[in-house]
């Protein structure tokens, strides 16, 4: 309770240093926020060339939306993933990158990662709310979902910011960790039905019937993945407008509180040996 105390207590700071990020981000840019967009929009054209048009990937239509543009299904799924990607790589770097003033100045050095899924956030509040925009002019009705894709982004923000407060410590102790979690983190986008549909893998999972003699299927297995229940809520809520699975979203609760609670946990217990082991 204590260290909860002594965070609250340096929220100005993170709110500070929040905006210093978000202000110097774009700083002297003639378009500035717009290039929050840009990297999306790009591998958007990307996959939706080589998926739709080349491979002919074909996702079901929105239900009851009825909506069936590939490039927006691919957005609703795109957009989370990354923000959720850009908050785990800054935040691991967020407390080397700050090396000097962790070394001469004490303060709750938690609010370094946390800042960084604030600026991230920021630019993907404004993503998202171009989406929205997207989506309404294609004939979705989406107003009705919005707080729950509000509390759905909450709950990938704490996800994030977990993992990207162990991944700071980590980091500090092991400088591979940042090399090594880029590399993970290509793998499991491709293992995340972002540019594909699941269907996909359900199709290969009946073929495949149960692994190694049991009843666990591929399937089975494949949903293990917790970016597959984030991104499965943001498609039912924007690109399908309807509630999302219970189950799906009972997950993402659980996998958000779990990791954030243990990120507070793993990076109060090694706060006071960043400063030696930078």
């Amino acid at each position: 309770m204590r260290y909860l105390k002594e965070v609250l207590d340096s929220r100005e700071l993170l709110a500070n240093l929040t905006l210093r990020e978000i202000r110097g981000q774009y700083k002297r840019t003639i378009f500035g926020q717009l290039w929050s967009l840009a990297n999306p929009l790009a591998s958007m054209l990307v996959y939706t060339i080589v998926f739709r048009f080349i491979l002919r990937v074909s996702p079901p239509a929105g239900d009851p939306s009825g909506l069936d543009i590939f490039a927006v299904w691919l957005l609703c799924g795109l957009l989370p993933w990354t923000f959720f990607a850009t908050v785990v790589t800054q935040g691991m770097g967020s407390v080397i990158a700050n090396a000097g003033l962790v070394q001469k100045v004490y303060f709750p050095r938690i609010v370094l990662p946390l800042s960084k899924v604030g600026s991230v956030g920021y630019n993907w509040l404004f993503e998202m709310g171009v989406l929205v925009v997207v989506l309404v002019l294609c004939g979705a009705f989406v107003w009705p979902w919005l707080l729950l894709t509000v509390v759905a982004m909450f709950l990938l923000a704490l996800f994030a910011g977990g993992l990207a407060l162990m991944l700071a410590v980590a980091n500090v102790h092991f400088r591979d960790t940042q090399y090594f979690v880029s590399i993970v983190l290509q793998i499991w986008m491709y293992l995340t039905p972002i540019i594909y549909p699941i269907s996909l893998v359900e199709d290969q999972s009946v073929a495949y019937g149960g692994l190694f003699g049991t009843s666990i299927t591929l399937l089975d297995i494949y949903r293990l993945n917790p970016l597959e229940r984030f991104v499965a809520v943001f498609r039912q809520l924007l690109y399908d407008n309807r509630w999302p699975d219970p189950t799906d979203l009972l997950l993402c609760a659980i996998w958000a509180l779990g990791a954030f609670v243990i990120g507070i946990a793993v990076f109060r217990r090694n706060e006071k040996k960043l400063a030696e082991a930078l």
